[in-house]
């Protein structure tokens, strides 16, 4: 019970903290002119704020601290390290700009510290390919890779009001409910925490007018350090040996299965055009999305939705199909799906031209026989 108090304590604490101090950011950032510019890439077309990020982060290690004082928090010593790294690269992204060549760089000794010092590192598949234990510099590599990818994969989904945002809220209360019921208050608070300030920072994000804000790079690389440490926590821990054949892998796709999916989706098509895997596009899915339905909040929570029903069918499937073919089984469906909002614009915007051809061919003929 005790652990359940500190449990909600943080969460309130972080959505506390969070939904106070997002109106300072923003009006330090009216007084600096610290704002997101649009260009022709941008779904948003005002100037808005993009220090969400602070309050994000304030809100989660503030609440984690506070409520943890009854835990053993060595551990978690690593992952703060982390987080502050990532929260000042994206601060200074956010404010002064930095080359993606660095960031990445910079990601990828992170990623080694707290795999190798914090020990966030994947041990086993079970049964992923066939694969279950293994050894540690495989375990480094896949660990790193995985850290990285997370990063880069929620960074990249950031592109419309509330959508990574609802993608962290439900990754963190899926990890959390799951970490409370398996007996690791530790994590399940850090998890709750982290929701109680994307709560507050939704609110402002999706229905702010005056007040709006982004969560920026300060924001999003911070929530993809997060949930990648959560991720590989989730695939480690297990209170009993049946829990630790049904399928963390599979069970862990499903749950960030719309980053994971946008972003190696995004990075084929530039790699088919000869392009950079970096360089910016409206390929994204909620681009897509986003010009079939006109709204970012509508856009958003048709992606989340699918993304939370996904995770439904995981959950309900992993004792049938087991972790390798429900693994195969959520990519297959899972590019699908991607291709759907794509196909849809391509129909609408051929539809739209044949219209115009059309429009043009009779006014021509009218034109003749006048």
């Amino acid at each position: 019970m005790f652990a359940q108090i500190n449990i909600f304590l943080s969460l309130a604490i972080s959505f506390t903290i969070a939904f106070f101090v997002i109106p300072k950011i923003i009006k330090v950032s009216v007084a600096k002119n610290l704002f997101d510019v649009p260009n022709h890439r941008s779904a948003a077309k005002k100037v808005i704020p993009t220090l969400g990020g602070i309050a994000i982060v304030a809100g989660f290690l503030i609440g984690t601290i506070i409520s943890s004082d009854s835990f053993d928090v060595n551990a978690l010593k690593y992952m703060y390290a982390g987080l502050i790294a990532m929260f000042l690269i994206g601060l200074k992204d956010d404010i002064i700009g930095m080359s993606a060549k660095k960031k990445f760089i910079i990601e990828i000794v992170m990623a080694l510290y707290m795999v190798i010092l914090g020990h966030y590192r994947i041990t086993n598949l079970h049964g992923l390919f066939g694969i279950h234990e293994i050894g540690y510099l495989w375990g480094l590599s896949i660990s790193t890779i995985a850290i990285v990818g997370i990063i880069n994969a929620v960074n990249l989904v950031d592109g419309i009001d509330g959508l990574s945002g609802g993608i962290g809220l439900l990754a963190s209360l899926i990890y959390g409910f799951w970490f409370l019921n398996a007996g690791d208050p530790l994590y399940a608070l850090c998890s709750f925490s982290l929701a109680g300030s994307l709560i507050a920072f939704l609110l402002y994000n999706v229905f702010g007018d005056t007040n709006k804000i982004f969560m920026g790079d300060t924001g999003s690389l911070v929530l993809g350090t997060i949930l990648a440490i959560l991720t590989i926590h989730f695939n480690l821990y297990y209170p009993t040996a049946t829990m630790a054949g049904h399928g963390m892998p599979a069970i862990s796709l499903a749950i960030l299965i719309v980053p994971v999916i946008d972003t190696t989706r995004v990075f084929a098509i530039r790699l088919w055009q000869r392009r950079s895997p970096f360089s910016p596009d409206m390929n994204h899915i909620h681009h897509n999305v986003l010009k079939l339905t006109g709204s970012h909040l509508i856009s958003s929570l048709i992606i989340i939705s699918v993304n939370g029903l996904i995770v439904l069918l995981a959950f309900l499937l992993i004792g049938e199909l087991g972790n390798n073919h429900l693994f195969v089984l959520l990519l297959a469906l899972g590019y699908l799906l991607a291709g759907i909002p794509a196909f849809l614009v391509k129909m609408n915007n051929t539809a739209r031209e044949n219209k115009s051809i059309f429009a043009i061919s009779i006014f021509m003929k009218k034109s003749r026989t006048e």
